[in-house]
């Protein structure tokens, strides 16, 4: 290539030399500078190299000069902070639904986003033994396909797979046909809120789901669909298993309000009951994993109301007993 048409590249390799290369604490001289820039073919003078850190703060990429002995030009600002990058990293790393291999790909995606110095830091990240990770590899392109069926308001199909005990993957016999809706974070996976003609308003983890195909066919919109509210649903769902939508009250001990908030959020009501406890009454998906998140609190929580609610958490309590060996 001509030496005039290197030239035309300058600007943007120094743009990615600095971005890659530098930070506060690893600025690059006017020397190295330049020693990048003609083993890309590309001579430059100093003079030229400050017009074009100009041009580079002008354009919003913030450079700056550290002095001193081993001072030089930094990239000070970026789109990410390391800290912001190390969250979404820990993110990466909770996703049940990504595979490892997927994991690597985008944490090193993510580090290339830092210097390559910071990106070091991040390097410790990439050991993901010992987490629980999906082997379905299609995680991404399901994803996909279920924004664009959402996006263009067509009903798909899909097959989905229970894990027997042999640890191996079993289908259910039979396709499903669903409109979907939105798609949900919750318990470190993705999982998809769809209308079912059988089971109504429900939902499927993202990684079971295999064979994907829009249909084309829109959507069913029932009234439930149009008022569904991704933030109420996760309250109302524990574990993400689907019960019979109930108001029920509860009672908990005064230290357990912390936890009351976690699950539920602020924008509840609380009332004293005695000096020791509190109550409140909320919707929730009355499943066998919400009767259990009451009971892994032992005595320091009730279900007071309604009476059908506290015997079915009664007989839920007597029937683990029974279960228990003897002896």
């Amino acid at each position: 290539m001509p030496k005039s048409e290197r030239q035309k590249l300058k600007l943007l390799y120094l743009r990615d030399y600095l971005c890659k290369n530098t930070d506060e604490a690893h600025p690059a001289g006017m020397q190295s500078i330049i020693d990048y820039l003609a083993a890309q073919g590309i001579p430059a003078e100093r003079k030229s190299i400050y017009d074009d850190i100009q041009n580079l703060n002008d354009y919003g990429i913030q450079v700056l000069y550290k002095g001193g002995r081993y001072g030089g030009y930094y990239v000070a600002q970026r789109d990410f902070e390391l800290h912001e990058l190390k969250l979404l990293v820990d993110a990466v790393l909770s996703s049940r639904f990504l595979s490892s291999k997927q994991s690597m790909q985008l944490i090193k995606k993510i580090a290339a986003l830092s210097s390559s110095h910071e990106s070091e830091l991040l390097r410790r990240e990439l050991v993901i033994s010992g987490r629980l990770k999906t082997d379905n590899e299609d995680a991404f392109s399901n994803i996909d396909l279920l924004h664009e069926a959402i996006g263009s308001n067509s009903r798909i199909t899909f097959r989905y797979f229970d894990w027997g005990v042999d640890l191996k993957k079993h289908f259910r016999n039979k396709t499903y046909c669903v409109s979907p809706y939105a798609l949900l974070w919750d318990n470190e996976n993705y999982y998809l809120i769809a209308h079912s003609e059988s089971h109504g308003l429900t939902h499927y983890r993202v990684d079971k789901m295999e064979q994907i195909q829009l249909t084309g066919t829109p959507r069913i919109f029932t009234e439930e669909a149009r008022q569904f509210d991704p933030a109420s649903y996760s309250k109302e769902v524990f574990g993400m298993y689907r019960g019979k939508r109930k108001r029920v009250k509860l009672r908990f001990e005064n230290a357990l309000a912390g936890v009351v908030v976690d699950r539920f959020g602020r924008d509840i009501m609380l009332l004293p009951d005695g000096k020791e406890h509190f109550t409140l009454t909320v919707n929730v998906s009355f499943s066998p994993n919400f009767l259990g998140w009451i009971a892994g609190f032992g005595g320091r929580a009730a279900i007071i109301f309604p009476k059908s609610a506290v015997e079915e958490y009664r007989k839920l309590c007597q029937n683990a007993i029974l279960a228990l060996p003897e002896g």
